[in-house]
Order: C-alpha cells, then structure tokens, then sequence
C-alpha cells in the first residue's frame, strides 16, 4: 500500500506576536491526533506536538491561529528568577536573601538576616549564578545521599549509584541496575519533599511499577507521600524559575 512521503520537519519555527519574535520548537508524535500547541509550566519555549502525518505548512498556520491564547499564556506565565545579588530563592523550603560577599573567600554560608536568611555567596557579584549553583548541587546530593541511604536501609535495599540532574519531566528516575537519579532542584523544596521523592524512588528498588504495593511501600517509608505529591503539582513547577 502506497503511503504519502512524510518530510521532516525543522526543529522549530518563529512565530511573531505583538511585534515580538517567538521560537516554537516543533516535536512528532506517533501518537498524537492532533496538533497541540503548550507552554511548559517549567519554562522555555512554547511546544507544538504535530501528529505523525502532519505537515510543516499546518503547523505554521496552526500556530498562527493560536497566537492570541498563546500571548495570554506569555503574558501571565512568571517571569524566571536569576541567581543574583540581592535576589531571593528558597532553600530547604524556605526564603534565603543572595548577597555577594565581595573579598570573602571560600564557600556558599548562610547567616542569619532580616526578613530572610542570607546566602552569603563569596567573590564578584558576576560569578554569584555559577558558585550558588554549584552550592546548591552539593548541598543537594549531601541531603538525597542521606535520605536515601536511610529509606534503603529499612528496606534491605541495594543502590549502586546516585546522579544529580536538572530535568524538567520528573523529580527522580529508578534504572533497572539500581542506579537512582534526581532533580537538584529538590534541595529548594521543603525538606519533607525531597524525603518524599528519595523514597518514591527506593521503593521502585523493590517494586518497579505504580501499582498498589509500590504506593503502600512508598507510604510506608514516607508517610507525607500524598501531600509531598499534592505539593510538587501544585509548586513543582516553581523551582525551575529560579538560576
């Protein structure tokens, strides 16, 4: 049976609103019956899945038919929190003031302030992004070592690795080989949070699944788990506003 060639398309096309040049990156799905344009809620650029028929030429007019609802969304979606002097970014769940420490030398520290906490970052204000990042990562893997440690140990469970990663889908990821990895960004939630998701992620050490014995493990571990995960839905997206 003969079928129509399918041409590849770019990875995104330029879309103009209010005199404003937009990229929107182009994504093909076997599955999708239809174009669906959105707005990550975690930032970047807007996505229109295009169905695997579909055309370059619909999809650019697609687009453009979308060009009202789609400024809505830019206008009302916040706006991406830099790491810099005088800024403010939540750490362990709560609100820390970012100070450049100027001639200081050595690591991230956090003192006490008024109305936040402070993140006194050392060095030029210019490399305050870099090293907070950096402290933040650290600080990161030290709190999902340590938890994950603990929720292994109840079980009897064996991890052979642990990555950071600053992924956007999901908050962690269970291979087959046992190697868990984890959003960073984890440390900016309430400690309760990351708690939650090193358990949800040991407990697919035992159970690699979501049917009813892995959530009656996962509850056992962390008993938060239904209000951790009310919590990411309702805050997930949040942090990765901020770096």
């Amino acid at each position: 049976m003969w079928r129509r060639r399918v041409d590849p398309l770019p990875e995104a096309i330029s879309l103009s609103i209010d005199g404003a040049e937009h990229t929107i990156r182009l994504v093909r799905n076997a599955r999708a019956r239809r174009y669906i344009l959105r707005l990550p809620a975690t930032g970047g650029d807007p996505v229109l899945t295009v169905p695997q028929r579909g055309t370059l030429e619909t999809a650019r007019d697609f687009a453009h038919r979308q060009r009202d609802w789609l400024a809505r969304q830019l206008a009302g979606r916040p706006d991406p929190v830099p790491f810099a002097d005088g800024g403010t970014v939540p750490f362990r769940g709560t609100p820390h003031a970012i100070v450049a420490g100027g001639g200081l030398r050595g690591l991230v520290r956090v003192c006490d302030g008024t109305p936040h906490p402070l993140l006194v970052v050392p060095g030029d204000a210019a490399h305050v992004g870099r090293k907070l990042t950096d402290w933040l990562r650290r600080e990161a893997r030290r709190d999902l070592e340590a938890a994950v440690s603990g929720h292994a140990e109840r079980l009897g469970a064996r991890v052979s690795g642990l990555t950071l990663r600053d992924t956007r889908s999901r908050w962690g990821s269970c291979s087959s080989t046992g190697r868990l990895s984890f959003s960073w960004r984890l440390v900016l939630a309430p400690p309760a949070i990351l708690d939650y998701v090193a358990a949800h992620e040991v407990a697919h050490l035992r159970e690699m699944n979501h049917g009813p014995r892995f959530w009656a493990l996962c509850r056992e571990l962390a008993p938060q788990t239904d209000t951790a995960r009310d919590w990411l839905r309702r805050e997930g997206a949040r942090l990765h506003l901020y770096g």
